[in-house]
């Protein structure tokens, strides 16, 4: 069964091995550790038999939610293990008060769109050159 929890920083060497692994452009673990100590921050994990399927997390910001990371690692996709973190981050960030969220995706990111538009969140246009290696625009995403 897999189960979803707050992000630890033991978790933190797994989580910004697999950014490595899947992103041009990963956080590195010391990003992560800042970022799981920030008031206004939440990432969590999914865990299946005490081992890390994948992580997640948002700034929480005037009420907004920025999703600012979804990371899966490569055995765990298609298993719907994102679309359940992700429904996860949102209800606890529900709980605290967000009441919609944003974020952005490489617009080649055709799985990943897939995951946000089931999720209910819909385009809200262009950033373009937003990232490098290879260089190409974001498509912004709003759930409200």
């Amino acid at each position: 069964m897999v189960i979803y929890r707050r992000m630890t920083p033991e978790d933190v060497p797994f989580i910004s091995r697999l950014e490595e692994e899947t992103f041009s452009m990963p956080w590195s673990a010391d990003s992560f550790l800042e970022m799981i100590s920030k008031e206004d921050a939440r990432y969590y994990v999914a865990e299946e038999d005490g081992r890390l399927l994948g992580g997640c997390g948002v700034l929480m910001i005037a009420g907004e939610g920025n999703i600012t990371n979804v990371v899966i690692a490569p055995e765990a996709r298609n298993r719907g293990i994102g679309t359940a973190m992700l429904q996860h981050l949102m209800a606890e960030g529900n709980q605290e008060g967000l009441t919609a969220y944003t974020l952005e995706v490489r617009v080649s990111n055709a799985a990943a769109i897939h995951v946000y538009e089931k999720l209910g969140f819909e385009s809200a246009g262009i950033r373009p050159g937003f990232y490098e290696k290879p260089a190409e625009d974001a498509e912004i995403f709003w759930k409200r």
